[in-house]
């Protein structure tokens, strides 16, 4: 969809799940098959040249395979054909040698991988901006004292740096998560028929490491042909970091709330507008990334049912995962680039959130008077004290600072400058600045 692919995608991402890509790293597959195959004396040397010289997609009728690929409902098929009526144009000898042992799922399959080692390139690229970006935040926002939330409700004080320090510490996990199934992923597909490299007899393993070598890919310990555990997992590490996204994207436009007001996205000439609200500043970054989030899951779950496949060849359910991994990555980039972008530019109001806190009239407090009252009465009797004084600063309208300096129980236990210390939010953070600093600190490690 030509019209939202630009909202939704990224052009990085689009360039690597074109069908252009597909095809041409299909076609490094089989350069490079020629090349090992040459170089384990399987086919003879003087081919390589020949075969390697046709597989430009540029020499491929992209229409043509299309409507092949109808037919034989996998493109490596039509894909091979034309290469081969190509290599014969110029060399009827070196045609016979074209995709020689080779069968089409693991052109197929090894092309895949080839784009998901770019696509993971750009991923991680843009973690590094993103992770960067909230640790300057995080950094920069350490101290500064906001309402805690819990159930949509205050609950305690916490500061803006936690919260941002929370969404690195996911991302970071992501960052590890990647970097631990590009080892399992980026390995070569190459079987034959069935898996057993029969065709090449003795020399099947020998031309496995060769060819993995042509392509700079891991060597498999056997073909994986219907063992779909590898791009299933590519598939879920991306789809638990889209969670991660639309949570972040999901606190960034809570905090947008007129009525909240503390954090925005940035500004800028038409973005966020209405068509008809001049005053309106919407989340739109948020909004792309909430769509992401919302559709990964579901497309996640195609690629694990499609696990399930029958012996040597997967009947639908290889085909199933065709469309629906490169639009995992397609959303997962772009929500990922949405984030990276405007992070370093985020806008917080830091009065706001000081002003905020007191949205309850002091019950944000409560627990720190609690147990600053416990030391002297015990737990049971200082939460009842203080749920009377709540009550009394809901019914009332006043500030329970108030109600607690005309609270004898309290007056006679606390002293004044005692009671206004438990009423400062710096002064119950608890560990929210070392916090801070660990993530920071975590974040570091990975560069």
């Amino acid at each position: 969809m030509a019209l939202l692919d630009p909202l939704f995608g990224s052009p990085a991402m689009g360039e690597v799940f074109s069908d252009a890509a597909r095809l041409q790293h299909m076609l490094d597959f089989e350069a490079a098959l020629a090349r090992a195959e040459a170089h384990c004396g399987v086919i003879p040397a003087a081919v390589t040249h020949a075969i390697a010289s046709k597989c430009k997609v540029k020499l491929i009728d992209a229409n043509a395979l299309a409507a092949a690929t109808a037919e034989s409902v996998n493109p490596a098929i039509p894909l091979v054909k034309q290469l081969t009526t190509l290599v014969a144009k110029d060399d009827p000898e070196a045609a016979q040698f074209v995709h020689w042992a080779a069968t089409s799922q693991d052109a197929n399959d090894t092309g895949l991988v080839l784009q998901i080692r770019q696509a993971l390139d750009i991923l991680e690229a843009d973690l590094d901006v993103l992770c960067r970006g909230l640790a300057q935040l995080a950094q920069t926002h350490r101290s500064t004292p906001m309402a805690g939330r819990t159930l949509m409700q205050h609950a305690l004080p916490t500061t803006f740096g936690v919260k941002v320090a929370g969404w690195l510490d996911a991302v970071n996990r992501h960052r590890d998560r990647l970097a631990e199934t590009r080892a399992r992923v980026l390995v070569l597909q190459f079987g034959g028929a069935v898996g057993t490299l029969a065709a090449l007899h003795e020399k099947g393993l020998q031309v496995a490491e060769a060819l993995a070598s042509e392509l700079q890919l891991g060597v498999p310990t056997m073909p994986w042909h219907t063992q779909r555990d590898r791009v299933a997992e590519v598939a879920t590490v991306l789809g638990l970091c889209t969670g991660t996204l639309g949570k972040m994207a999901r606190d960034i436009s809570l905090h947008m709330q007129t009525e909240v007001a503390e954090v925005f996205e940035p500004a800028g000439p038409g973005r966020g507008g209405s068509s008809t609200m001049p005053h309106k500043r919407n989340p739109v970054s948020a909004a792309v990334v909430l769509s992401a989030a919302t559709r990964v899951p579901g497309l996640v779950s195609t690629m694990l049912s499609a696990m399930v496949q029958e012996d040597e060849r997967g009947l639908g359910d290889w085909h199933a995962e065709w469309e629906t991994l490169p639009e995992i990555f397609r959303l997962t980039a772009g929500a990922l680039h949405q984030l990276a972008t405007i992070v370093p530019h985020l806008e917080v109001d830091a009065a706001r959130m000081r002003h905020n806190l007191d949205a309850t009239r002091g019950l944000i407090f409560a627990e720190a008077v609690t147990t600053a009252m416990a030391g002297h009465i015990g737990e049971a009797a200082a939460h009842r004290l203080l749920e009377e004084a709540i009550r009394q600063t809901r019914e009332s309208g006043k500030h329970l600072r108030e109600v607690l300096a005309h609270n004898h129980a309290v007056t006679e236990r606390l002293t004044s400058a005692e009671l206004d210390r438990l009423f400062a939010p710096e002064n119950y953070l608890g560990v929210a600045e070392e916090l801070v600093d660990r993530v920071i600190d975590d974040s570091r490690k990975h560069r």
